[in-house]
This record gives C-alpha cells, structure tokens and sequence, in this order.
C-alpha cells in the first residue's frame, strides 16, 4: 500500500523533560502554543488521545500506541472534523526527541497508508506553524504566531 509522509525536524533550546511536560503533561502550555488546543490522555501506551479545542469540541481522536518520556511518542490519530479526512482512517504520528548539545532535536514524523493523503496535506500546513509556536515560548517565553489563520 502506498504511504503518504510528513516529516519536520527542528531543534529547540530545552532540555528533553521540558519539551516532553510542554508536548503532554502542561494542557495551559500547550494551549499557548497550539491556538487554544489542548490534547489530553493518561499519555500510556494503549491510553486513549483526544484534540480538544478552546469552545470544548473536539476534533481528533486516537489512542497512544507508544510512550517513552521523554525521548518518543506515538499517537494514533483520526480526524473527527471533517469527513473527507476521517475517511482516511487512522494516521500515525511519531515524535522523537533527542538531545543534541544544549538543545533538543524534536522530529515528528506523520504518517497515512495512503498516496495522496488530504490529512498528510493539512498536516503538513499546520505542523510547522505549532511547532515554530512552541520552539519560540520554550526560547524566549512567546509565541511568533498568535493567530492560525492569518499569514
């Protein structure tokens, strides 16, 4: 079967234990970087995994197929929202932190057994703008980009 794949590498000054709380544990850290969503779970390998958004709907589900803290993390991941991507079916999403000098290298790797994914496709818009968020507020203490939808 054909795979579509997204892969983003970055490297953020922290330590691992800090990206892993700011990736699972701090729901109002996560907030801050991820435009008012929030994903929770027990972060457990066979754990239930939900997107939450800030008006309390929900737009992905999955299960937390492996979890490692604080080096990696896989998500099974569906999308809820809309029907042309839950038609899809279940992704996979892998994140792997490493520590590289006074940095982390964080590498999120997400997968659809599919060509030609839609949800590869949206993904691949929304991971860099999340993680750019994210490498800023652990770095300087705030976001680059404050609202998703403007350019």
């Amino acid at each position: 079967m054909a795979r579509s794949t997204f892969h983003y590498v970055t490297f953020i000054r922290t330590t691992p234990e800090k990206l892993w709380s700011a990736l699972t544990e701090d729901s109002e850290f996560m907030r801050q970087y991820w435009f008012g969503v929030h994903c929770e779970s027990e972060w457990r390998p066979g754990s239930p995994w939900k997107m939450v958004h800030s008006d309390g709907s929900v737009s992905d589900l999955g299960e937390i197929v492996a979890a490692e803290p604080p080096t990696r993390l896989v998500i099974r991941w569906r999308n809820q929202r809309t029907p042309e991507l839950a038609a899809e079916g279940d992704s996979l999403c892998t994140m792997e932190l490493e520590p590289v000098g006074s940095a982390v290298r964080l590498s999120i790797i997400h997968t659809v057994e599919r060509d030609s994914s839609k949800l590869i496709e949206a993904v691949s818009g929304g991971w860099p703008k999340v993680i750019s968020n994210l490498k800023s507020l652990l770095e300087t203490g705030a976001v680059v980009l404050g609202d998703f939808g403007k350019k």
